[in-house]
């Protein structure tokens, strides 16, 4: 029987949507105030979605205090409060667009996670935008 366990967590952080190879009006164009030169930020939610197999000695999917440490170390330590674009190197040259730190979070996270369990990262960046990213 599988069953999913989710995490919620929350960071804060600034970016600037752009195409470096893009003029600026072209930018503003295509991303309008996202596109602003001096950044801006979001409140950003985040639920990590774990799937596996209950272990019949604990009861758990996986242990929630582990996971939690994870996504302290992984993904709150790195993001909260930083400039995506300017502090976080997986950022440096990677548009730092919701679907691309959903992508970002997976990648951190999935390596921490045994590999018989099965991910999912949605993260809103607004109440109402959000993105689901599960590897595919």
């Amino acid at each position: 029987m599988k069953v999913t366990v989710n995490r919620k967590s929350h960071f804060n952080a600034a970016h600037r949507l752009y195409n470096a190879d893009w003029s600026d009006a072209r930018n503003a164009m295509v991303f309008g105030k996202c596109a602003n030169p001096h950044y801006h930020g979001h409140n950003y939610d985040l639920t990590v979605s774990v799937t596996g197999e209950i272990h019949p000695d604990t009861g758990f999917v996986m242990d929630m205090k582990v996971l939690k440490k994870i996504i302290e170390e992984e993904v709150e330590e790195a993001f909260d409060h930083k400039n995506l674009n300017e502090e976080v190197p997986e950022f440096a040259t990677l548009n730092p667009t919701a679907e691309n730190i959903a992508v970002v979070i997976y990648n951190k996270l999935k390596p921490k996670l045994d590999s018989d369990l099965v991910l999912s990262i949605t993260l809103y960046e607004t109440a109402r935008n959000y993105v689901v990213y599960s590897g595919t």
